[in-house]
Formats: structure tokens, C-alpha cells, sequence
């Protein structure tokens, strides 16, 4: 049984990298579009993914959102390019990203990615970044990006990253703290 789990992840890993790999330059606002990512990732799932898994619709719909994830705002950035961008070694990256000052998400086969987005017109992380990411630390990397990118109802239906730009911080704090609990009826 074992085995067969292992396999399944591997499936699972494949098919998020075909996604990224088939779609890396494809515009944002075609990746949108779900009648054409559909059918890509429908045919990509028939190579990775056997016909009869129960659950080959829910990865694929995990696989479109870890992909629009990355090519939010910018895409993503290895960690050398990051350590191109910020001026510093690779293991200064690692060590930042340790420390929660940097945000990366892993895929497998792929390692690391670092979303451009958290890095501001400067080339520096963006004011108040490690401090949410501090109030986001009990999530995983993937659930911190989300919140970054997702509109969020405490904030009017605005993105964090928007309001981390505009130097919004404290009402991005009080809603990462709060991610991942449900409002009072």
C-alpha cells in the first residue's frame, strides 16, 4: 500500500511540473482561461495521471492553482536569480528564507521557487513582508503565498500584496492573523 502512495505523489509531482513546464510562457490572462488550461491539463493529466484515480480532478484543479500561484505578479525566481536581484550569496537567499524574511514554495523535482512578487521596486523585500509572513509561520509556504494573492474579505476584497505596497501593514498583519479562521456569525 505503501508503494502505490508513493507512486500517487510522484503522479501527483509529475503533473505539477508538466503544468509549470507547459505553461512557463504563457501569458497570465490565458492562464485564466478555462476552456484552454482545461484542455491542457487534461491532456497532460492522461500522460501522468491514470484515468481511473478518483481524485485525478482535484489534482488537477491543484495543479492550476499552484501554477497561477507562481505566475502571479511577476512569476517566480530561483534562488540564484533572487541572490542576482538582492546583491547576496545563494546561501544568504536560504538563510533569509530560513529566517522568514523570504517566501518559497517547493516543487518536486524542482526545489525551490521564490514568488517575484514579494520583492518591491527596489529589488528588496516589501515593508512589513517577514512580519506577515511571522503572522502567517503556523501555514505552509503554498497557504502563505495564497493569502498574499487571494483577495481578502477582511481587507474589502483586496489582496494583501496590494495593500503591503501601498504601505497598508496593519490591516495585512490583523488579517494573517487571522488566516485560516472562519468569522464569528
Amino acid at each position: 500500500m505503501a508503494a502505490r502512495v508513493t507512486l500517487k505523489s510522484e503522479a501527483q509531482g509529475d503533473l505539477v511540473r508538466a503544468v509549470v513546464d507547459a505553461t512557463a510562457d504563457m501569458p497570465a490572462n490565458e492562464l485564466r482561461s478555462p476552456g484552454v488550461l482545461r484542455a491542457l491539463l487534461e491532456r497532460l493529466a492522461d500522460k501522468v495521471l491514470p484515468t481511473s484515480d478518483p481524485l485525478r480532478m482535484a489534482s488537477l484543479r491543484g495543479a492550476v492553482a499552484m501554477r497561477e500561484l507562481l505566475s502571479a505578479d511577476g512569476g517566480a525566481l530561483t534562488a540564484s536569480e533572487v541572490a542576482k536581484v538582492l546583491d547576496i550569496s545563494r546561501q544568504a537567499v536560504d538563510k533569509r528564507r530560513k529566517a522568514g524574511q523570504l517566501l518559497a514554495v517547493e516543487l518536486p523535482k524542482r526545489g525551490l521557487l521564490y514568488p517575484a512578487w514579494q520583492l518591491g521596486e527596489t529589488g528588496a523585500p516589501l515593508p512589513g513582508f517577514a512580519q506577515v509572513l511571522a503572522a502567517l509561520r503556523d501555514h505552509d509556504p503554498w497557504a502563505q503565498a495564497r493569502f498574499f494573492v487571494t483577495s481578502n474579505d477582511r481587507l474589502n476584497d483586496q489582496r494583501p500584496l496590494d495593500l503591503l505596497r501601498e504601505g497598508a501593514l496593519t490591516p495585512v498583519l490583523t488579517a494573517a492573523r487571522a488566516f485560516g479562521t472562519h468569522a464569528a456569525a
